[in-house]
């Protein structure tokens, strides 16, 4: 069903995006130019931004559209902070490079996690010396009891993403689900709605579902359909994803963590894209 009060309200918000359109055109002047102030508005859910949307610009660019949209919270992806293969001071580094936007740092991209203790160590060390309160992950099954040690050693959350038909070891959120299940509370889901549906899984019913260990979402949309092993992305709104059901579950279920924007279209600069996106899920909130 059609949502011409949301609509507006993207296209809206779309508009204060476009604004920012020259100032993302470069490094240097992402760097330079001031953004828009961080948005104090109170949401009912903690909207962020996923920088996989951003995987081409630099980290000041990726925090420059993260004021434009006016969202607070931020996870990053590995080519803004190599969670594997950093050092710690590095990873600090980000961490205060985030926080001192006035941003929070609240997850990561898919880090994965073998079954190699020293790799595990290092992974863990990088998120305790960025401040990462959430360690979104693949683990390697086998490896899950290690992984719950050092969970353990390092009171670190960790959230297992599903990645659709094409992955084998987590193609469903029911396949990571049933995997988390031994193991200690702090290992739970980053339930991705795109590649939940194209899982054959309805993703408000998923979430409700999930509820209980549902620790961050990767929030999109898309025209694949069921079964697909190429996702199709485009503007949150404009795909075959029923929105304001996945809405409804998050806020029936009080959900507290964060809705991370992912916006993953492959065509020219995501800003537009972003705020397109970020102004429909906020348009859908206003009239839940």
């Amino acid at each position: 069903m059609p949502h011409p009060i949301t609509r507006r309200s993207a296209l809206k918000t779309a508009a204060l995006g476009a604004l920012a359109l020259p100032f993302l055109g470069s490094r240097s002047a992402a760097a330079t130019v001031a953004a828009p102030p961080v948005s104090t508005r109170k949401e009912s859910l903690r909207l962020g931004l996923a920088s996989y949307t951003t995987r081409m610009m630099s980290l000041d660019e990726t925090i420059a559209v993260a004021r434009v949209i006016r969202v607070t919270n931020l996870a990053l992806f590995k080519t803004h902070c190599a969670w594997e293969t950093a050092t710690p001071a590095e990873c600090r580094a980000v961490g205060e490079k985030v926080r001192a936007a006035g941003l929070t740092l609240t997850g990561s991209g898919v880090i994965n996690l073998p079954n190699d203790d020293a790799k595990l160590r290092a992974a863990f060390e990088n998120a305790k010396a960025a401040g990462l309160p959430t360690m979104v992950c693949k683990p390697d099954p086998v490896a899950l009891p290690l992984i719950e040690k050092f969970v353990k050693e390092y009171d670190q959350r960790l959230a297992l993403h599903n990645h659709g038909p094409e992955d084998k070891t987590y193609p469903s959120p029911l396949d990571a689900w049933k995997a988390i299940q031994p193991f200690d509370a702090r290992i739970g889901l980053c339930l991705d709605v795109g590649h939940c549906a194209r899982a054959g899984m309805d993703p408000a019913a998923a979430i409700r579902q999930f509820a209980a260990r549902l620790c961050d979402i990767h929030m999109k949309d898309t025209v694949a359909l069921v079964g697909a092993t190429k996702d199709l992305p485009v503007e949150i709104g404009s795909g075959l994803l029923d929105i304001p059901a996945m809405l409804r579950a998050l806020l029936a279920i009080n959900y507290a963590g964060v809705v991370s924007l992912e916006y993953e279209k492959p065509t020219g600069n995501p800003v537009t894209g972003v705020a397109e996106s970020i102004g429909y899920v906020r348009g859908v909130l206003a009239t839940l």
